[in-house]
């Protein structure tokens, strides 16, 4: 793990345990092994480390879509593994997202969100015209655009169930079935 890998990897666990406000680019430092003017050679202030964060949900959740999601299976198969893999990724990194979601929105960070999320976006969109070169979604359907559309539902889903509900395991299955069925009448199935 490199430097700035650990420096990610430590704010993590410091906003964790202390919570942002209470949280010390000391503190950073310490628990990531590193000098203090190295925290700054990668990260300006405490708050600037939150893009980063996003980044890592981000790759968590590609690794999660690649992992599940099976080549070989039919559209409405796949789309249904991609909303479980959003939210199996939601579920174990609710508090994290949630720690994002606070410090960027706090901050002068958001402005960076939809570059943090291109890698993601960019996936989608591939997903998305591969069904609509096959026929299988509808022709009309913009593929870039529908796919922040698509990645901002099922987030949005998942995270309604693991950041607020309380009966989580079964709110889970009910949302995303409703997530899959608006999606299949969405893009025309």
């Amino acid at each position: 793990m490199n430097k700035r890998e650990r420096i990610v990897q430590a704010a993590v666990e410091v906003f964790r345990e202390k919570g942002v406000e209470k949280t010390k680019i000391s503190d950073i430092v310490k628990l990531a092994g590193i000098a203090q003017g190295t925290y700054y050679l990668y990260f300006s202030s405490k708050m600037a480390v939150m893009p980063a964060i996003a980044e890592v949900l981000v790759e968590k959740s590609i690794e999660e879509i690649r992992a599940t999601v099976k080549q070989e299976a039919d559209f409405s198969t796949r789309l249904t593994q991609v909303i479980d893999a959003i939210f199996s990724v939601a579920e174990s990194y609710h508090e994290v997202l949630a720690m994002v979601y606070a410090g960027m929105a706090t901050s002068e960070y958001m402005k960076e969100w939809e570059t943090v999320y291109e890698p993601f976006y960019l996936w989608m969109s591939d997903f998305l015209k591969e069904a609509q070169t096959a026929g299988t979604i509808r022709d009309s359907v913009n593929t870039e655009r529908v796919s922040k559309l698509v990645i901002g539902l099922i987030e949005s889903a998942a995270e309604q169930v693991f950041l607020y509900d309380s009966n989580q395991e079964q709110e889970a299955d009910i949302q995303k079935q409703e997530v899959h069925s608006f999606l299949i009448h969405a893009l025309g199935v």
